[in-house]
């Protein structure tokens, strides 16, 4: 069921917010074991906050579509007395005293948060293998990981535990998820949700955004979620839309960009072929598919690399003399960050700026671009590294090679399901110019509904 689904059975008074909450509190109890999808369960709040939005209900009030909806955080956005501890044994004790402007707009918009979803340490990696509070699991393969770093909030929609959790994205953090686990995930542009309240990883290179069952779902949450908040510098004061496609959407002259170079590049064959029939189902949709070369997407990477590398160690540097509560992955790479040099810092944020205004001239010749995800399917738990057509690849660098790129320049990108391969969901991307997240949603939800990929449920 969707929020859509949901909404309307509340609309309809069939079923109640109370009622939706104990399911899914029900399903955290039973699937919590198996996926370990959450840090921590907010129980009682969620049942009183649900009993709320019933009553607003039987007085006539409705906040919107997401009134009365179970959803979950990821355990990055501060929640006014329930502990945030950004997967970290340094803030595993930490409550903090306000929400983060997201948690605010859920709230207002009448969602009932009924906990905060599991992650990657310090949202600082792709398998979510967490050393503090234990390894999360794919819904689809328990012994798979889901990704990272919001692999939580990616395997409790899978699972079918919550309507929405929210993510952050760094270097592909949502989008991985999405793509590993088969549900939606949406990485807006930077400016269009506020980072207030939300523990940084990096300055200039995180976004928020939702991973739902289905692009309407996702846009649903950017309505109540996008537009300025003066607390976040990086806030843009850009006119929000209504970004809920219709039914029935048409994808008649939309230009969507086959990217010639680097994105179909050392691919496993079924991402390849489930990709490829995409876009093959957007042409018979009425889109032009049109190839096109994109700028050096392997130096964008090279540049994203050591802005994170710089940026995040500057995060944590005043915790750098608290070792022993670093998990050995993350900590090598704060390591590896306080050895950059600065020269080099200021010369990748140049490069930005030149790949950014490089990067817009694409759009003179098509209005998206259409990609894989990731290259592979979802590795295993404990994988370090992947074969893609005889070679041996680092399994992080490979899940993160078609994605990180797109947050140096700061681009809407939604994956969604588009196949699977051995039984595990695979994930096409769609990128589009910056604050057109109408568009890069129009065109995945149009191919959601000539598909059947989306909104499934993996076996219990």
């Amino acid at each position: 069921m969707t929020i859509q689904e949901a909404a309307a059975l509340l609309a309809g008074k069939k079923v109640s917010s109370a009622e939706l909450v104990e399911e899914t509190l029900k399903s955290v109890e039973r699937l919590q074991p198996k996926l370990n999808a959450f840090i921590t369960v907010t129980a009682d709040a969620a049942r009183a906050r649900a009993r709320q939005m019933d009553e607003e209900l039987a007085q006539g009030r409705s906040r919107g579509p997401l009134h009365g909806i179970p959803v979950a955080v990821k355990d990055v956005f501060c929640t006014r007395g329930v502990r945030t501890t950004c997967g970290s044994a340094i803030f595993a004790d930490h409550v903090p005293d306000h929400d983060a402007a997201v948690v605010e707009r859920l709230n207002d918009a009448g969602a009932v948060i009924v906990g905060k979803t599991a992650q990657h340490e310090l949202a600082y990696g792709i398998t979510s293998n967490n050393p503090h509070f234990g390894t999360v699991r794919n819904p689809w393969d328990p012994e798979a990981i889901p990704g990272g770093s919001s692999g939580g909030s990616g395997s409790a929609v899978a699972a079918g535990i919550v309507f929405m959790a929210m993510g952050s994205d760094t270097g592909g953090s949502i989008r991985i998820p999405a793509s590993f686990c088969g549900t939606v995930g949406l990485k807006p542009t930077t400016g269009r949700v506020s980072r207030y309240g939300v523990m940084p990883l990096d300055f200039t290179l995180d976004h928020m955004g939702p991973l739902t069952r289905s692009v309407r779902d996702a846009a649903l949450t950017l309505n109540a979620l996008a537009g300025h908040d003066p607390r976040d510098p990086s806030s843009s004061r850009r006119p929000v839309a209504d970004y809920v496609p219709p039914a029935n959407v048409s994808l008649k002259g939309v230009r969507i960009g086959a990217p010639e170079n680097f994105y179909f590049d050392g691919l496993h064959p079924d991402v390849e072929r489930a990709v490829k029939a995409m876009l093959e189902a957007a042409d018979r949709l009425g889109a032009e598919v049109t190839p096109v070369r994109v700028p050096d997407i392997a130096a964008i990477n090279a540049i994203s690399r050591v802005i994170l590398f710089s940026e995040a160690s500057a995060v944590m540097e005043r915790y750098m003399g608290e070792r022993s509560k670093f998990g050995a992955d993350v900590l090598t790479l704060l390591d590896q960050g306080r050895l950059i040099p600065a020269t080099d810092y200021i010369n990748a944020q140049r490069l930005r700026r030149m790949f950014c205004a490089e990067f817009a001239s694409v759009w003179r010749s098509v209005d998206c671009l259409a990609t894989p995800t990731t290259p592979t399917p979802a590795p295993k738990i404990g994988q370090m590294q992947i074969q893609i057509g005889g070679v041996t690849e680092d399994v992080r660098l490979t899940s993160t090679r078609l994605v990180r790129g797109i947050n140096v320049l700061g681009l809407p990108a939604i994956s969604i399901p588009c196949g699977f391969s051995g039984g595990m969901p695979l994930g096409l991307q769609v990128i589009a110019p910056a604050f057109r997240e109408d568009l890069a949603l129009r065109v995945a939800a149009a191919l959601e509904d000539a598909t059947d990929f989306g909104g499934r449920i993996p076996p219990a």
